[in-house]
């Protein structure tokens, strides 16, 4: 197995990752990633088998399960009952019962509520050079999130803030004041989540948190803790992926000189599902190997961990022509952003509702949009999202 060397923070990397992975990709379909001490998976094909295959997950074998220090306990105490870390048969448990209140119905039934948040927010632009990832990116999804929670909308800051702190865990640029302020946004997000809980159990509303309480299957509801990873998870994973996706699909648009023309009611579709596909908001996840495998051609064992490009995915040419070009009328098909098999975005029909939405509605309400400085990307690997876009909106 190749060994390749290529650090996630180096700043060229952070602008552009795409090149690191078509080189890569160019060699071969699974390299030995060497900054991250594992092999990774370049290509759609490994990195969707890889997804799929009931062998490898994301919970930790037995014996490879990490030893937390004390001081991490706030943080990973959340993270061991969130459906995203877990397997059969505490995930699919977990799922069936999050699903049975996230329904399609009730997602689609947002679409008016979302169209009249996006006008709401563009009449707030301000004149002049304005960040449109706080006044906007940012805005939609949370509020949308608080409201599905049924979580004050004045909390939308707070939120926000323990949001941001608690994904910060997953980035590259990882440090112990990243890690202490995790744990204490855990703490007091937990503590909240775990108020407002009792508060619906006594006064149950018409929001996602009661319907949580609510739902059952063969006798067993979410446990206290289980709720609160829950919400927690819906909220980090709901609000941090769309920010990015929404930014990196304003930011494609308009270096690409394209607007209202390939956001269109029979155009939007297709157009959302090719800013996922060129540049996603998530990098890579990561999948344990629970028996001996072979994925193309290249053995595994038990224990061993293997790292998931979905960006390099994305960009395969196996898959897509031109895969380097910017198309909004490309044939779909699927691409990884939002994984696939067991652990498949329970978020994903959200997202693409919010940015069917809010694309369309900002490039109407604002045709003159420009960008007001060259977009920057943050240091944020393994997402992948702007530090800033500086507009001005006319």
């Amino acid at each position: 197995m190749t060994s390749l060397s290529q650090s996630p923070t180096d700043p060229d990397f952070v602008q552009n990752p795409y090149r690191f992975y078509a080189d890569a990709r160019a060699q071969g379909a699974i390299h030995h990633w060497q900054d991250y001490g594992m092999p990774a998976a370049f290509s759609h094909a490994a990195v969707m088998h890889c997804l799929k295959d009931r062998r490898l997950g994301r919970e930790a074998p037995p014996e490879n399960a990490p030893v937390i220090p004390e001081r991490l306990k706030p943080f990973y105490d959340i993270e061991a009952h969130s459906m995203l870390e877990l397997e059969a048969p505490r995930h699919p448990r977990l799922r069936r019962l999050v699903l049975s209140a996230f329904t399609s119905r009730r997602i689609a039934g947002l679409g008016p509520e979302i169209e009249a948040l996006c006008h709401d927010l563009i009449d707030r632009f301000p004149e002049g050079p304005f960040d449109l990832i706080p006044a906007y990116a940012n805005r939609i999804p949370v509020i949308v999130i608080a409201r599905l929670l049924g979580v004050p909308e004045d909390m939308a800051d707070d939120l926000l803030g323990w949001s941001n702190a608690m994904v910060a865990m997953y980035q590259a640029r990882r440090t112990p004041e990243i890690e202490a302020a995790a744990c204490r946004a855990s703490t007091e997000f937990a503590d909240f989540i775990r108020a407002y809980a009792e508060e619906r159990r006594s006064t149950p509303g018409d929001d996602l948190i009661t319907e949580l309480i609510a739902a059952e299957e063969d006798g067993e509801k979410l446990s206290t803790e289980e709720l609160v990873s829950t919400c927690i998870l819906l909220l980090n994973a709901g609000h941090e992926a769309t920010v990015h996706a929404t930014g990196n699909g304003v930011k494609t648009l308009l270096e690409q000189g394209m607007g209202a023309e390939v956001l269109g009611p029979d155009q939007i579709a297709g157009t959302v599902e090719e800013i996922l596909r060129y540049d996603p908001p998530l990098h890579m996840f990561t999948r344990w190997v629970y028996e001996d495998v072979e994925v193309m051609g290249r053995s595994f064992a038990r224990g061993d961990r293997i790292a998931l490009l979905l960006g390099a995915a994305n960009r395969d040419p196996q898959v897509w022509d031109a895969p380097e070009v910017f198309d909004p009328a490309r044939p779909v098909k699927t691409n990884a952003s939002f994984g696939a098999g067991a652990h498949f975005c329970v978020g994903a029909p959200l997202a693409r509702l919010e940015m069917q939405i809010a694309l369309p509605v900002l490039f109407a309400r604002c045709p003159e949009l420009r960008l007001a400085e060259p977009p920057v990307y943050a240091d944020l690997y393994h997402f992948h999202g702007l530090e800033r876009l500086m507009v001005t909106a006319g």
